[in-house]
């Protein structure tokens, strides 16, 4: 079970695709809040180790949610807006708790 919830239903609802999967977001979510919010326990890779690694900060510093975003490998989620029909891609397919696929 995630940790972070809305609190009410999404104004402008969009979805993006992680991994395959269809994830329901909210015009103006980040891609890492969107992620969070629809469950995913982590969403990058830690670069020394490979094992999962979730956004710690929020603002960029962390580099704990690095993925691919439309293509761009190496994107910081909390830094990128998320926008109908976004394709994200983690470092490996996790599972919506955040263990590996």
């Amino acid at each position: 079970m995630s940790l972070f919830r809305r609190t009410s239903p999404p104004a402008e609802a969009i979805t993006i695709e992680v991994d395959g999967r269809a994830v329901n977001a909210c015009a103006g979510d980040t891609v890492a809040t969107a992620m969070l919010a629809a469950g995913f326990g982590s969403i990058g890779a830690n670069v020394k180790s490979g094992r999962p690694s979730a956004p710690y900060c929020l603002i960029g510093v962390c580099f704990g949610c690095q993925c691919t975003i439309d293509g761009a490998s190496d994107a910081q989620a909390c830094l990128v807006l998320a926008r109908d029909g976004m394709v994200v891609e983690t470092p490996q397919p996790l599972t919506r708790d955040g263990g590996l696929a």
